[in-house]
């Protein structure tokens, strides 16, 4: 059995669609595309697709994860390709990689995320960012299923800065320029209870009394392991990627060091997929 993660994005308006809303849109591409998928058992068998911290209804996202379980070997490259055709514009396959490492999910430890302001100056940002970094508690609320919960914001965000909204502005964002605006670019630690990227705008009104008069709009740009020390998040596919690079050529029926032998080549190629080219 083959399993393959799988890098994807949530962009323009397509934010909008909650976690359930991809499931059924990608599973619709799994059939569409003729994937060899592997099935669960039981009387209800479905597709096995196992999905990493998805992000919140809403909010765009550059770096998503799944991981999907094959019967038969695929290229990743020509998967994606398929895959991406078969999806909308605006969820998109960006990478995948075949899994040669364990332990996807523990791999994304943080996000950074963007928070694009309009409405909002730069100095007001600025001040806010300010006054959040040097509060020893933030504490904000959630409604939840349970009632009003009350936690604290500060220790999950491990940096947070403020940019000028305007000098940054992109093609893909789908809000007016013609206005003051402020970019607040943050690494927030996926910790117990999850910290979100509103709960600190919640926080920012908290310490600062920073009130956007328009919803913010939130796009996810990575996510991977935290690292203290430098303060970044690296790519969680790296390890996959470098395990294939690393991988050693396939040989079979030796006790010593691989040897460069026709047949050995043959069977080297067979073993991959391919077909070996005949006598020239």
């Amino acid at each position: 059995m083959q399993r393959i993660r799988l890098r994807y994005t949530k962009r323009g308006r397509l934010r909008f669609t909650s976690h359930r809303d991809f499931q059924r849109a990608f599973e619709r591409a799994l059939r569409r595309a003729e994937v060899p998928m592997a099935y669960s058992a039981g009387f209800t068998p479905h597709p096995k697709v196992s999905y990493a911290n998805a992000a919140p209804t809403g909010t765009g996202s550059e770096a998503e994860y799944l991981e999907i379980a094959l019967t038969e070997a695929c290229d990743p490259d020509k998967l994606r390709e398929l895959l991406d055709e078969s999806l909308p514009t605006g969820l998109d396959i960006a990478e995948a990689v075949e899994a040669r490492t364990s332990g996807l999910a523990d791999r994304l430890t943080a996000s950074v995320w963007e928070l694009r302001l309009d409405g909002v100056e730069l100095a007001d940002a600025e001040r806010a960012v300010a006054a959040f970094k040097t509060a020893d508690t933030v504490e904000v609320q959630r409604r939840t299923k349970n009632g009003l919960r009350t936690f604290d914001a500060r220790p999950a965000v491990a940096s947070i800065e403020a940019h000028d909204g305007l000098a940054a502005h992109d093609a893909r964002a789908d809000r007016p320029t013609d206005q003051p605006c402020a970019i607040l670019r943050l690494v927030v630690r996926h910790v117990t209870p999850a910290v979100r990227p509103d709960d600190v705008l919640s926080g920012l009104r908290a310490v600062a009394d920073l009130a956007p008069p328009v919803p913010a709009a939130v796009t996810r740009l990575a996510q991977g392991l935290f690292d203290e020390e430098t303060g970044t998040v690296t790519d969680p596919l790296a390890p996959d990627r470098e395990a294939v690079t690393a991988a050693p050529p396939v040989s079979r029926g030796a006790t010593g060091p691989a040897t460069a032998t026709a047949g050995g080549t043959s069977q080297a190629l067979e073993a991959l997929g391919e077909k070996p080219e005949g006598p020239a």
